[in-house]
């Protein structure tokens, strides 16, 4: 019987063919995500509420984990995610993305959360009028906004970090006023290119004052490197610069464990032949400033500065002689929460953030 060696030849070479095909075929590449960004919207109103948004190239899910739990894990496919926290504080959250290949690449952000806590308005309170004065202004922080009929944001980190080499950034974003306190929250976050922010208020042009007294009542806050003021400066300072405009330092308080969180420093800056300063501080006999309000107060008058915590006289300053006349001038207030500079040194490892001075209200007498 005769065998038909064409067909058998045709069929070894279409094999032959669909082997070399597949062997020079390359395998298909996977697909790997990329350019991961998260935007982190936390909410203003005290709810704990934050909404992130993720976006990557090649990704087509995401995995989100808020900082609060090691377990805690939500899946999202188009990058989207909402959860509440129940506690302020700083968080880290990181945010996974996957491609459909199952490859994946991470980002992790820090945000800080503040949330609607009730404030402790035990401390001392100060009465509202007194012999032979009259209530001249005063400012109670009602209302959801600063109010800037009075008040401005200083905003930024100043010339050598306003003159004290301090660390952080000032924003408007850290004051808030609600439920009649104004609050300056300090915080562990790069921004404009330092690592820390928090807020700086001034009245100048505004409401300045010659003589008289000041009522402050505030809750402090406390740690290594935290410094929360409580100032004037004289209003002439764009005509007669500092030293030679004047400073007078109503309250101070350089932060940093026993001896310093519940101490605080009363002082003046004036020209005379060069910079010269003098003040006096006080401490507390139990607790910190951070445990309560205190009224912290200044009695000026033509002659004399005097400082006084919950109406206790802490020091005095004579302000007669030529070389004080910076002292019987028109001043501007100011409340700032520094962080860091040459004074109360840097943060440390166990400075907790955020840090926060709750102002309950300021009024001037005269």
């Amino acid at each position: 019987m005769k065998v038909d060696t064409s067909l058998f030849r045709n069929c070894l070479l279409i094999g032959l063919m669909l082997t070399m095909s597949l062997s020079c075929k390359k395998e298909a590449k996977a697909v790997e995500p990329s350019n991961l960004q998260l935007v982190a919207n936390v909410s203003t109103d005290g709810s704990g509420r934050v909404d992130f948004v993720a976006t990557a190239t090649n990704a087509d899910r995401y995995y989100f984990s808020f900082g609060q739990g090691s377990n805690e894990s939500i899946k999202s496919n188009d990058g989207k995610a909402v959860t509440i926290y129940t506690q302020g504080g700083t968080y880290t959250v990181k945010v996974t993305a996957y491609s459909s290949s199952d490859k994946s690449i991470e980002l992790t952000k820090k945000i800080t959360v503040d949330i609607d806590e009730v404030v402790d308005n035990t401390g001392y309170i100060s009465p509202e009028s007194y012999p032979g004065m009259t209530l001249v202004w005063r400012d109670e922080f009602n209302g959801d906004a600063l109010d800037t009929k009075f008040w401005n944001f200083e905003e930024g980190n100043g010339v050598e970090g306003w003159g004290n080499w301090e660390l952080q950034y000032y924003r408007k974003e850290n004051t808030r006023v609600h439920n009649g306190y104004l609050t300056i929250t300090a915080k562990k976050e790069s921004y404009g290119g330092k690592e820390y922010t928090s807020s700086r208020l001034t009245t100048q042009d505004k409401k300045d004052f010659l003589y008289g007294r000041v009522d402050f009542r505030a809750k402090l806050p406390k740690g290594q490197g935290i410094w929360p003021a409580f100032w004037a400066l004289g209003a002439n300072i764009r005509t007669s610069p500092w030293p030679f405009s004047g400073e007078i330092d109503i309250m101070e308080m350089v932060g940093g464990g026993p001896g310093k969180d519940n101490t605080v420093h009363g002082t003046v800056h004036y020209e005379d032949g060069g910079h010269k300063y003098i003040g006096g501080s006080t401490t507390l006999t139990s607790g910190d400033f951070y445990d309560k309000f205190h009224v912290f107060s200044l009695v000026w008058t033509a002659t004399s500065l005097k400082w006084y915590v919950d109406n206790v006289e802490f020091y005095t300053f004579d302000t007669t002689g030529a070389n004080k006349d910076e002292f019987r001038r028109s001043y501007f207030l100011l409340i700032n929460l520094a962080v860091g500079g040459n004074w109360p040194g840097a943060p440390n490892a166990n400075t907790v953030f955020p840090q926060k001075y709750i102002v309950d209200y300021v009024r001037v007498f005269q």
